[in-house]
């Protein structure tokens, strides 16, 4: 598939959303159908929202303030669905951007679904591997959990997106998320 020149000239060669000039697509954006460039990275977290860390959407800071409406669109509606709402405060978008950005919305979101995440507000899944920030004493096991150690395939506590299960020095635990790091 071949990209637009004009999508290529508007954008310097470079993804919209994040600068990045690796692996370039274009991405249709819904319902207007117009074309936005995005790198493979991007691409992956707007189309599966499942996978989304929020540490790569730092770059939203810049985008949201392009001059091209598909731009703003795909800006707000991720800083939407990452539940950010300070930045959603700072954008203005036009009546009729505000309502394409509206109509590309997840229809309905579960404010009572459990959203763990680590110590720097990413987003954990069920089989993440992190890393301990802090030594951490263990109670009843007889060691201390050392900084650094990776705890690979963790389970999520239910009911508690405070805590993950994990194994660490092959002893099952419960580990508090705002000692760990995803890696």
């Amino acid at each position: 598939m071949t990209i637009a020149q004009t999508l290529l000239d508007r954008s310097g060669n470079v993804c919209e959303l994040c600068g990045s000039n690796e692996d370039l697509s274009a991405y249709t954006v819904t319902p207007k159908d117009e074309e936005i460039l995005v790198c493979g990275t991007c691409k992956e977290q707007i189309e599966d929202n499942s996978k989304i860390d929020e540490s790569h959407w730092h770059c939203l800071n810049d985008s949201m303030w392009s001059e091209v409406d598909a731009v703003k669109v795909v800006a707000y509606r991720m800083l939407f669905i990452m539940k950010n709402q300070d930045m959603l405060d700072m954008m203005y978008l036009e009546e009729d951007v505000q309502a394409w950005a509206d109509a590309g919305l997840p229809e309905e979101v579960d404010e009572d679904a459990l959203v763990y995440r680590d110590s720097n507000g990413v987003i954990l899944a069920h089989g993440d591997t992190v890393v301990i920030i802090k030594d951490l004493p263990v109670k009843g096991a007889g060691f201390t959990a050392k900084q650094g150690t990776a705890v690979r395939n963790i389970s999520l506590v239910p009911n508690d997106e405070t805590h993950i299960e994990g194994r660490v020095n092959g002893v099952k635990i419960q580990l508090k998320t705002c000692f760990l790091k995803k890696s």
